[in-house]
């Protein structure tokens, strides 16, 4: 009788186990379904009012993955920050690093880089915190043409994402004495951060129409998405190069597999003309003319 009821204890102890280790499993997977990531799989602008409202989200998590060496300057991710403090409510900004391997390629496709954040995003949205994925690449963005002045330094493709092209922006800062690594890395995160807010007309609505317009192959106007007024950190010239924006803009405007496409791809053709005109002032940093603080004011931001 003892031996049948040792036999039972154990038998029930063994059962109690199972459904322990059964339901901890369960509840692992629930709180993995917790993250929505589909949330941040969107089109550019389409978070414009939660990055920049309180309505939401009142926190900011933004995740810098660098490969190994490519790690973007302590100054330019405090002008970074205080830019989103500037034109957002939002006072609580993380920033978390993660630095990676090399994917050892020349060039990356914005496919590519889409692929690479699929394997490597850790941050999304959850509760009251707004994520986003910024990542710094040791290559070049595929078609660069570095001879003819036309490479792009950032790309925004989602509506959280965004890749900076580090490598390229070391080579531009320097090809000047004047402008830093540091200045051409808050204008590159800073411009395409205004996409993310929205800005010009794609996500943000324009309170007075200021969007500029770009010959497309065929030679045709068509609206750009930036900003047609002078000394504009939006301006359309920061993306396609002054004149070389035809060719540039056919890169910008490409459909990719997935469905991922880039919002604008900034261009370095000018960026260091634009901030040699600021050196004589105490930054170079480059602001939001009036009528994209107007846009962002109007649609939730400071």
């Amino acid at each position: 009788m003892n031996k049948f009821k040792s036999l039972l204890l154990i038998g029930i102890m063994a059962f109690a186990v199972s459904c322990s280790k059964s339901s901890s499993d369960s509840d692992g997977d629930n709180s993995e379904a917790k993250v929505d990531k589909a949330a941040n799989l969107l089109a550019t602008g389409d978070s414009a009012k939660d990055i920049l409202s309180n309505d939401t989200y009142d926190k900011l998590l933004i995740e810098i993955a660098y490969v190994t060496g490519f790690k973007p300057t302590e100054a330019a991710m405090t002008d970074f920050t205080a830019y989103l403090k500037e034109h957002t409510f939002k006072e609580d900004i993380e920033l978390v690093y993660k630095e990676l391997s090399s994917p050892s390629e020349d060039e990356l496709t914005l496919q590519e880089i889409a692929d690479l954040e699929t394997s490597n995003r850790t941050a999304f949205n959850t509760g009251s915190t707004l994520a986003i994925y910024i990542y710094f690449a040791d290559t070049p963005a595929e078609g660069d043409d570095l001879e003819g002045g036309l490479v792009t330094l950032g790309s925004v493709y989602r509506n959280t994402s965004m890749v900076i092209h580090e490598a390229t922006v070391r080579d531009l800062a320097s090809l000047s004495s004047s402008i830093s690594e540091a200045d051409v890395e808050t204008t590159t995160l800073n411009h395409e951060f205004g996409h993310l807010f929205g800005l010009v007309n794609l996500g943000s609505d324009m309170v007075n129409d200021h969007e500029s317009e770009s010959e497309n192959e065929d030679g045709q106007l068509v609206a750009d998405n930036h900003c047609n007024q002078a000394v504009c950190l939006m301006r359309a010239e920061l993306q396609f190069g002054g004149s070389s924006g035809k060719s540039l803009q056919s890169n910008t405007l490409a459909q990719y597999e997935d469905g991922v496409k880039s919002g604008c791809r900034l261009s370095g053709t000018t960026v260091l003309s634009l901030l040699q005109q600021h050196t004589a002032k105490t930054t170079n940093t480059v602001p939001l003319d009036a009528e994209c603080v107007l846009d962002i004011q109007a649609n939730g931001g400071r």
